[in-house]
This record gives C-alpha cells, structure tokens and sequence, in this order.
C-alpha cells in the first residue's frame, strides 16, 4: 500500500469541567486528525492531541512538519510494512508527537487492510479493565468526583494526582478512600512536581497511605539516584515521562526498573509495543498510559492493551474521553471495562459531521 493522499483536520472538544494539570488548567483540548489514504483506496486515521505546553507543538507547526518533513519520507513506502514505515524516520532525532501521529495511522490503515481489528490480529481480549484519573482538586472534590464516577461505570481502580504538598496529598488519598470505600485500588501521580531531595519520605508516606503504585514522584533518571529510590519505596515506582523509546526503557531497565509507561498516543503503537516487549524480556510490568485521547483516540490506541506482552501493574488509563462533553466517536465504560470495536476500518467510526462541527483553523 503506497501513500495516495493525507489530510489533515483539527478540533476542539470541551470539557465538563476545568482540569488543572501539572503545566496549566484547561476547559477543552485541541486534537488532530490524519487521515491517509492508500493508492488502493485503503484509509487510516489516528488522532493526536495539541496542546503547545506540552507536546510542543500547535497545529499550524504540526502541519508544516507533516507537509515539510514528515510525509515526503512516506512516498514510495509500503505502508503495510511497519518496519519499513519505522526506517523511513530512523534517522529523526525530534517530531515526536508527528511520528506517532503517522505511526499510529499505518496501523489503522493495516487494519481496515486486514479487514480485522488489529486487538484481534494482535490475538487481544475485547474487553479491557481500565481506570478513572482524578486530577487536581480540593481533595473534597476529588472525592466526590471519585466516588461519581466509580459508581456510573463500576470502577474498580482510581489514579490519583498528587503534587498539591505532602499534606494535601495525604487528605486527597484519605477522603477518595472513604468516597470510594476500600475494594477500590489507588495509586497516586506527582508529575514530577517535588525535588528529588528527600524525596523518600514523600513515597513511604503515600505508599503507607495505602496507594499501590506511585508514579513520577519527582524528576526521574536512569542513574544511581534512581537505584536508591527504588529501594526505599515499598510499592512499584512507576517511570512515565522520560520513558518515549525503547531506548530510554532499557536505561532504566538497567537501573532496575519495576514499572514503565507506555503512551500509544504519545510514542505511537510502535515504540510503545517495544517498550512493552522489551519489559516483557526483563520481568517488568507495564501501564498503558492515557494521552488526552478522546473516544476516537482511544478506540486505536487501546487495541494494544488487548495484547500486552508483559504484566500490566493497573488498569488501563484510557478513559478521559469520560472528561468530554462532546465526542467525533463514540465510545463507553460499563462496568469498570472498555470494549474494543469490532470495526477494523477506525475511518467509519468517525463522525465527519462533527469533526466539521468542532474544526479549529491552524
């Protein structure tokens, strides 16, 4: 399958309600949809979020790179051929979050080629158990939106953000505890908000507290700094923000790493099914993890959860398009699981209608 033609689209969906992040507070997310299109009339589409504080990009400069950088590589290229597709950019040192746009496309496009969803080509479960994040609020809050939304879609699992101080971290977890009730698993996400000095103590007290996973406590590297923590914590430490390529998931493999992160929607399925494998080899676990996806975001990245290699140590994470008020897809959480389409062409599950509806220009 050789590149026809690409296009390119960019939304806005809102949110119900502001969302305070580690970088900013927001009321809606900016998305991009590619859509490529065979020389055998074979389509593939895949969304990726914009958001300039933190992908680094916006979608006029996501366009550019595309059309300057990105898709003259793909020319002549069998798209069907992921390893081919991944040494057109071999050489790319930056244009991450557009490599995974493309990467995750040529994957829908291999799909609906297929004639078979790719979480069943990858021999998957439909049904995934998935989790709920609570970010940042008044810990009230976060409490009774944790208690809400484990009693509309049955979850079982809760990722709390911390990074609001010790105190209010320790409340937080305490008061979504006694919302949630204790069946209910916890683990708790900084964003590399505290300083890596004593950063000990800020782990055994949360891990006492009674979550089982903490992630991104404070800047992590794959050093001798990193090997300590490990030892002092007494539950999983989960690495996800300087975890993007294989390469970096084997440095901290080295260092004796537990628990990685892999972001479909950040790295593309590809690097991410390598992150994956690579914990397999090493006896790590992995956590799938969101990247703002909306229902249509979701609905691709989420076929790898079907088929992970290696242990996942939570639910999967792809559940934020339960933020959105509006959607270009459809998609639910019943139960406290997410069923996988049985569509493998992801192109006829979009809502074109909508996606005019909501464009944004670049």
């Amino acid at each position: 399958m050789k590149l026809e033609s690409w296009s390119l689209d960019f939304y806005r969906l809102p949110y119900r309600r502001e969302v305070v992040w580690a970088y900013a507070a927001e009321s809606s997310s900016d998305y991009a949809l590619l859509k490529l299109v065979a020389d055998d009339g074979t389509l593939g589409v895949a969304e990726g979020v914009v958001k300039p504080t933190r992908t680094g990009y916006s979608p006029r400069s996501l366009a550019v790179t595309l059309e300057d950088v990105i898709m003259p590589r793909l020319r002549g290229i069998d798209l069907a051929d992921a390893a081919a597709v991944r040494e057109a950019f071999r050489w790319f040192d930056g244009n991450l979050g557009a490599r995974a746009l493309v990467d995750n496309a040529c994957w829908a496009m291999r799909s609906a080629a297929a004639k078979q969803p790719l979480w069943k080509q990858w021999g998957g479960k439909q049904e995934l158990d998935v989790l709920w994040i609570v970010t940042r609020q008044t810990p009230a809050l976060m409490a009774a939106e944790a208690a809400q939304m484990c009693a509309r879609h049955g979850l079982r699992a809760l990722k709390v953000k911390g990074g609001q101080g010790l105190d209010t971290d320790l409340k937080a977890i305490a008061e979504v505890r006694a919302a949630v009730g204790p069946q209910v698993e916890l683990s708790m996400d900084a964003n590399r908000h505290y300083p890596q000095k004593g950063i000990g103590s800020y782990v055994r007290a949360i891990a006492d507290a009674g979550v089982t996973v903490v992630e991104d406590p404070c800047d992590l590297h794959p050093d001798s700094a990193f090997e300590g923590l490990q030892r002092e914590c007494a539950v999983p430490l989960l690495v996800d923000f300087p975890c993007t390529s294989k390469q970096d998931a084997a440095l901290f493999l080295d260092r004796g790493a537990r628990s990685l992160m892999a972001k479909p929607g950040r790295v593309g399925l590809s690097e991410a099914r390598e992150i994956d494998a690579l914990c397999a080899q090493r006896g790590a676990t992995v956590s799938l993890g969101m990247y703002y996806e909306s229902a249509l975001g979701a609905a691709l990245s989420m076929q790898m959860a079907a088929a992970l290699e290696s242990r996942p140590i939570l639910p999967h994470e792809g559940t934020f398009f339960l933020m959105l008020t509006e959607q270009v897809a459809a998609g639910e959480v019943k139960n406290g699981r997410y069923r996988l389409p049985d569509e493998s062409d992801l192109s006829r599950l979009v809502d074109w209608e909508a996606v005019k509806h909501f464009r944004i220009e670049k």
